[in-house]
């Protein structure tokens, strides 16, 4: 076990003080002041294996990775576990920051977390992510005690988890979990390969050139909306307006419910169509226009702030930038630098893969072993009709019943009986009120107290609660699925990130490093000599982390890997 360091940096300067523990997270002697903070830790990185840790890597690690001559091996999130613990000991979204549940140990008033930087709820949507009151720590409290204590509560309660087999495995989520926030941290200070030449040149091609008044509509997408509205009468209205659009429809006879997509879809008016390409183009110019361009990618990279497990079932989040919902059209923009790829990974099939690894169903397992899921399924249970493999297997997992997929799902239960029994198992204890977790032991959030008036309601209420039951069922059988591939991402990205810097280099600038990551897919920015090792890399990783989080299973996660100058190419 590595040994562990408290880092606690000077908010005003470049220092701080580095604490060593025990193994009981109990200090080992006084701290040690220092005023180049950088300087320190690299000597204790290079000493041997260190465990830092820190109240969070926003505040602590991001300020250091301009000033580190490498990167930091491993760390312990105080913010990211407590988050983890507060959820399985039901406390699901009480405050997590350090001045919190420094609070909570010492029976104090508990301090609200404060709003995200830049969030709608900050006070002026600057970024003050390394200011020091985002610790929520009172006025006097020393910042390293703070940290000191609450890590050793932490250290505390994950020993309390009494089953041997969930203790190990939950060790396991905070470890990666807090190797998530090395990531994060790394590829925002990195940044994803941005070329602003093709970015501006596609959006022209798109929409016309750049307005000379900001906030303008480009003439591409004022001419559209000029013919949309010609098609729908002549009469002036906004096509940016939900109620203005669905009243210049209905003056034609056409009712609306929506203005999604597959609502417009179906209407037989050439105004449908003209919608639909206006809200594609609309949407781009509002998410990754010009405007998104000046903001987020200077200097020739992309540097979107990544949230740690963001969602509750871990995916990762973003704030500001849409760093998880990159138009595929714009990817062209995203171009290796000269003598560099990129290396593009993507795990087909994941989640039902990762069903079949829980389920520990003898018979999907076979299906999952490898190729495409869906036509090995089809082959073995639906006559190779694959639009029904996979329409009744999504049915599974996403809890549909409508339509003609009653049948399908009761040829799975025939055919896959341990894996549908995991999946409706975890829908029951949904629409009863109860709490599932991954493999690894992240929790569900528990049901609100609206949810459960409304399920208690007399039967005078009508079917309200029983339509509110049924979808918190759908909730939480998706839920042991998504949260259970979001564990096996984590475990991947923490594996490759480790075996990328084993790679030899003669100077860390070169060393391929991670800078982009979306749910199943993972992006590397490498060396050109150094590429066929990253993709081994990428795959030695999917490997480790599938024995890591499922064990002993021949289900296999493949990978769908290219080595690309452009990220566009990749598919």
């Amino acid at each position: 076990m590595a040994p562990r360091i408290v880092l606690v940096p000077d908010p005003h300067g470049p220092g701080g003080r580095l604490q060593p523990l025990d193994e009981a997270g109990e200090p080992l002697g006084p701290p040690a002041a220092t005023t180049d903070l950088a300087a320190a830790v690299a000597d204790a990185e290079r000493a041997g294996a260190v465990r830092w840790v820190w109240a969070a890597a926003d505040s602590a690690y991001a300020p250091l990775l301009p000033r580190l001559p490498d990167r930091l091996a491993r760390c312990h999130d105080l913010r990211l576990v407590e988050a983890l613990l507060l959820a399985h000991e039901g406390r699901f979204g009480a405050p997590r920051s350090l001045g919190a549940a420094w609070a909570r140990l010492r029976g104090l008033p508990v301090p609200a977390d404060l709003p995200e930087p830049g969030s709608a709820e900050s006070d002026d949507g600057q970024d003050t992510l390394f200011a020091p009151d985002r610790l929520q720590l009172p006025p006097g409290a020393d910042p390293l005690a703070a940290v000191v204590a609450v890590h050793a509560e932490q250290q505390r309660r994950l020993g309390a988890i009494a089953d041997p087999g969930a203790r190990s495995r939950f060790r396991l989520l905070a470890a990666a979990e807090s190797a998530g926030a090395l990531v994060a941290a790394e590829m925002a200070y990195d940044g994803l390969p941005w070329r602003a030449d093709i970015h501006d040149r596609l959006l022209t091609e798109l929409l016309g050139p750049r307005p000379a008044i900001p906030g303008s509509r480009p003439r591409l997408l004022a001419e559209l909306a000029a013919e949309l509205q010609q098609a729908l009468g002549g009469r002036p209205f906004n096509p940016d307006s939900h109620s203005q659009v669905l009243r210049a429809f209905a003056e034609r006879g056409i009712q609306l419910g929506s203005t999604r997509s597959w609502e417009l879809k179906a209407v037989d008016h050439p105004a449908a169509k003209l919608m639909i390409r206006y809200k594609e183009l609309s949407r781009i110019h509002a998410a990754h226009g010009w405007a998104w361009q000046d903001a987020w990618a200077r200097g020739g990279r992309f540097r979107p702030e990544y949230v740690v497990g963001g969602v509750v079932s871990g995916r990762w989040a973003s704030r500001g930038g849409g760093a998880l919902q990159i138009p595929r059209i714009l990817r062209r923009a995203v171009v290796a630098d000269p003598g560099w790829l990129l290396v593009v990974a993507d795990a087909a099939q994941l989640e039902p893969r990762v069903l079949a690894a829980l389920s520990q169903d003898t018979g999907l397992a076979r299906t999952a072993a490898g190729g495409d899921l869906y036509e090995a399924l089809a082959a073995s249970a639906f006559q190779g009709d694959r639009d029904k493999a996979k329409l009744g297997l999504l049915g599974a997992m996403y809890g549909q019943t409508s339509g003609d997929i009653g049948p399908l799902l009761a040829t799975l239960r025939r055919r896959y009986p341990a894996a549908m029994g995991y999946v409706e198992a975890a829908a029951r204890t949904g629409e009863d009120g109860g709490v599932v977790t991954s493999r690894l032991g992240r929790a569900c959030p528990p049901p609100s107290a609206d949810w459960l008036d409304l399920t208690e309601a007399p039967e005078s209420a009508g079917d309200a609660g029983g339509r509110s039951a049924r979808a918190r069922g759908r909730f939480t059988r998706n839920f042991v699925i998504q949260a259970s591939a979001a564990d096996w991402a984590l475990a991947l990205l923490a594996a490759l990130r480790r075996r990328l810097a084993a790679l030899p280099v003669a100077d860390p600038a070169d060393r391929p490093h991670l800078v982009f990551f979306q749910h199943d897919e993972v992006v590397v920015h490498t060396p050109a000599n150094l590429a066929d090792e990253v993709a081994a890399a990428v795959d030695a990783s999917a490997d480790e982390a599938r024995r890591l989080v499922f064990g002993d299973t021949p289900v296999r996660f493949p990978l769908s890997t290219a080595v690309v100058d452009c990220y566009a190419d990749a598919k």
